[in-house]
């Protein structure tokens, strides 16, 4: 590992999970003593159970590494002094090339063990939202403690209101259909079952209605649900993503800046601002397709285009995650690095941060200029 990569997992201790980080060495110290986390934990291999999962972007010469073509894959580091994070950690990639060969012989782990396959729920999603995470991780059959998601109550029920206004136009539309005149328990039940993910009449009437095999519309709804997630998520996230564009361009490092280091800072603040605004409106466009589906569906009468919508809705989900995943890790983390009475940031590290922002915030198809020279 370079120096530079110590010094983010140094980072990373302190630093609570998110979008982007799920920092389980943070649980453990946190709430190593709540018989809660022993009981239920989110990994059985103790080693694995004290680790950083990382949403990590593909550099160009890491894409080879993987099994399969993709852009940001899931890396598993596992500190190598769990006191001393600057004493590096190793890693290793989910579905990387002789990723069971590695795991075998890292942690004793056989392809079948209960643990690979979490890994492996975790991999399937765009990013680790703890929203989004604790429902892929149920959909599997893996329910950890609660300690492992950093989930409010008050936001859950937040997101429960907004499902529930949401969702009001398609009860009313089906309330026609069944007859069922209770309108407001009605919305909440599926509020309900739509956020907890469980089977009920009036999910699989809509599936059949839609003509989704039961596979197809189970998948399709999970998105759904990302997607209502993902829409509450922006109502506040736009804001602070705007605050973090304005921080970046008035935020100054400490001590001398050489020529070189003045060029690039000047430059990744006029870059990352124009790139954080347009992740936004990329998000705001990806949205709109679910909107104009639901509303061809309650509105328009045409439910033919929300069933194309819930067949497309695992690759755009994919995208979507990981555009808005961008956003909240440099809002998340920018909140951490920047809180008051945090120490002053230095040169290099600022460089280092915005090197990482711009990294997750590249578009699929654009290189980022080598500026390691730079910070070196």
């Amino acid at each position: 590992m370079t120096d530079r990569t110590i010094r983010n997992l140094a980072h990373l201790r302190r630093s609570a999970s998110t979008a982007r980080v799920l920092n389980l060495l943070k649980v453990s110290q946190d709430h190593g003593s709540d018989p809660d986390w022993a009981a239920r934990p989110m990994f059985r291999t103790p080693a694995l159970n004290r680790s950083l999962i990382i949403k990590h972007r593909l550099r160009r010469n890491e894409i080879d590494l993987l099994r399969s073509r993709r852009q940001v894959a899931t890396k598993v580091v596992v500190p190598i002094d769990m006191a001393e994070l600057k004493s590096g950690g190793r890693y290793v990639f989910v579905d990387q090339h002789g990723f069971e060969r590695v795991m075998r012989e890292a942690f004793g782990l056989h392809p079948d063990d209960p643990d690979m396959a979490t890994l492996r729920l975790m991999d399937g999603v765009p990013s680790l939202d703890p929203f989004l995470l604790r429902e892929q991780l149920r959909r599997g059959g893996v329910d950890p403690a609660p300690c492992y998601f950093a989930i409010s109550d008050a936001d859950l029920q937040r997101m429960s209101a907004f499902v529930q206004r949401e969702i009001q136009p398609l009860v009313a539309l089906s309330a026609q259909t069944f007859g069922d005149v209770a309108i407001e328990q009605s919305v909440r039940r599926m509020a309900s079952k739509i956020l907890s993910n469980a089977p009920g009449d009036r999910m699989e009437a809509l599936g059949v209605t839609l003509r989704l095999e039961p596979d197809e519309y189970q998948e399709g709804v999970f998105c759904w649900k990302g997607f209502l997630y993902y829409k509450w998520l922006l109502t506040t996230l736009l804001f602070e993503a705007a605050v973090v564009a304005d921080a970046v361009w008035n935020v100054r490092p400490s001590g001398p800046v050489d020529k070189a280091a003045r060029e690039y800072l000047d430059r990744g603040r006029s870059v990352l601002r124009h790139r954080i605004g347009r992740a936004c409106d990329a998000v705001g466009e990806t949205l709109r397709i679910y909107d104009d589906a639901y509303t061809a569906l309650t509105i328009d009468g045409q439910p033919m285009l929300f069933r194309d919508f819930l067949l497309r809705a695992p690759d755009m989900f994919t995208t979507l995650g990981e555009q808005l995943g961008a956003i909240q890790h440099i809002v998340s983390f920018w909140r951490f690095r920047f809180s008051p009475g945090a120490a002053q940031v230095s040169t290099e590290e600022l460089i280092d941060i915005f090197m990482d922002f711009e990294t997750g915030l590249r578009g699929r198809d654009e290189a980022m200029i080598d500026y390691a020279s730079v910070a070196a």
